[in-house]
């Protein structure tokens, strides 16, 4: 995979992060749990910290500043599969597991091996 099909890859796992944040920031059972209320925040912050390069089509940067961010979505991930039915065993709160889960274990592996190098190092279409 190239650094164009990586990225294109990666921004569609961070729009599935942010329709688990949304879901999670406005989810009435998780309101007075702060640390629950900490998922929908890390994932803002891993989302929100790789758009700057991406706009710049700063690739080196873009993998850089996710793979910072990495440890503490992994962590994260942990403790919302761990808890999550501490508020809600709702079947919103089960798939907001299994995809958060899934977004994980496939950034994780999108983001520890290096892309294949490519001639077009353009941006990928889309936000």
């Amino acid at each position: 995979m190239n650094t164009q099909e990586t990225v294109e890859n990666i921004q569609g796992i961070l729009a599935h992060l942010w329709m688990i944040r949304t879901f999670l920031k406005h989810a009435d059972e998780i309101q007075n749990n702060e640390e629950m209320l900490e998922v929908p925040r890390t994932l803002f912050d891993f989302i929100r910290a790789s758009e700057p390069a991406y706009l710049r089509q700063d690739w080196p940067d873009f993998f850089h500043r996710l793979r910072g961010k990495l440890p503490r979505l992994k962590k994260t991930n942990a403790y919302y599969q761990a808890n999550y039915k501490t508020s809600s065993d709702h079947t919103n709160f089960q798939m907001a597991a299994l995809s958060l889960n899934q977004a994980v274990v496939s950034l994780t592996a999108l983001l520890e091996k290096p892309p294949a190098p490519h001639q077009d190092q353009s941006a990928p279409p889309g936000p």
